[in-house]
């Protein structure tokens, strides 16, 4: 007789079973038919529409096809003293990831344990909850004030059970950032008694002088993250590679839960290749943001539509109906946004900024969709 099969359930942790799936947008090819447009425009996922720097293309370039049957370096070997040359710490001070999601989740995996909880905010970059929710740990959200993340009401936050509180600087999708005098003081009350992981996804986006250089702060507070990825400026999202950087201490116990050969040989080349960059490709991105953030903002202001937009390469735009509809009018048009209601923003959208022509386009798609 065939052994019974045990209900799933029974297999399944109580976390596990109250998670629902993250759903991926489906491919262009498939949304191009799916909503009738011959053309789509991704504004969804603050990708970089420059693509990435000259030195990175020509590392894909280079990649034969021979070389994809043999393993990646498994600890990123070269990438990893790359970064100490530039930021000046210990290779051993570096851990890479495939792309930033798997560096939050060694982060969880190191330092909590069922009964522990994580702090963050209730309006930022969701996977931290969810690597939280998915691990078994609880994630305290603290509300945004003034859009930004509130020190106050973090500390209050913090028992005896918190491990680690992250903070995205600058926020997405808010665009707010705390300055350095704000993060040093941040880090002080804590006093190493939690981990503190600063998200800089979009630090090179920023031109602000009292913006923290976060790399620098590794040395005068062992508790402390700092997340990196070239998924953002470098525009290589499409090859998932992210690091992490802290006290090479903190990084080798953190490098336990690390899953080897996780980062693929082009990505480490190109990111090699996007360190390699004289500036010129962060200079271009960042004029072309600034162009564009300036004349969406002027166009949503004559269209008497609220905004949020500080650093980085994206605006949340409030509407006056609902944003799933507004998503689907958009696309339709051949403009992909990103509803925001599931981020608790509702009947917002964020938009990623691109070139002018793209977003004179947009504009007027968004006032039709909205009339």
């Amino acid at each position: 007789m065939a052994p019974t099969q045990p209900p799933l359930d029974t297999l399944v942790p109580p976390y596990i079973r109250k998670i629902e799936a993250y759903v991926p947008s489906k491919p262009d090819d498939v949304l191009r038919s799916m909503y009738h447009t011959s053309s789509l425009v991704r504004m969804n996922n603050n990708e970089n529409v420059i693509g990435p720097p000259q030195k990175s293309i020509e590392a894909i370039m280079n990649f034969t096809p021979e070389r994809a049957a043999i393993y990646p370096n498994g600890d990123s070997y070269h990438l990893r003293h790359r970064l100490s040359e530039v930021f000046r710490h210990p290779a051993c001070s570096f851990l890479i990831g495939n792309g930033a999601n798997e560096v939050i989740t060694f982060v969880i995996k190191t330092f909590c344990q069922k009964g522990d909880n994580i702090i963050t905010t209730d309006k930022t970059f969701a996977v931290y909850e969810w690597a939280a929710g998915f691990s078994g740990v609880e994630a305290r959200l603290v509300p945004l004030k003034d859009h930004a993340f509130d020190e106050e009401a973090m500390i209050g936050a913090i028992d005896g059970r918190t491990k680690v509180i992250f903070i995205c600087n600058p926020n997405n999708p808010t665009g707010t950032y705390w300055s350095e005098a704000r993060l040093r003081s941040f880090l002080r009350r804590v006093d190493g008694r939690q981990i503190v992981v600063v998200d800089e996804a979009y630090a090179e986006f920023v031109d602000q002088p009292d913006y923290p250089e976060g790399m620098n702060l590794i040395s005068e507070f062992p508790n402390l993250v700092v997340f990196r990825t070239f998924s953002k400026m470098y525009g290589l999202a499409a090859l998932r590679i992210g690091y992490l950087a802290g006290n090479r201490n903190l990084v080798d116990i953190i490098r336990r839960t690390c899953i080897v050969y996780s980062v693929n040989t082009l990505a480490q080349e190109a990111a090699l290749g996007a360190l390699a960059d004289d500036g010129s490709h962060i200079r271009r991105t960042r004029e072309l943001v600034r162009a564009s953030k300036e004349f969406l903002i002027s166009e949503l202001d004559r269209m008497n539509l609220p905004w949020i937009a500080g650093e980085g390469n994206f605006v949340v735009i409030r509407l006056p109906v609902s944003d799933t509809l507004v998503y689907r009018r958009l696309m339709a048009k051949g403009y992909m946004v990103r509803t925001m209601t599931g981020f608790r923003f509702p009947n917002h959208i964020r938009v990623t900024l691109h070139d002018l022509p793209v977003m004179e386009g947009f504009v007027q798609a968004l006032r039709s969709s909205i009339a």
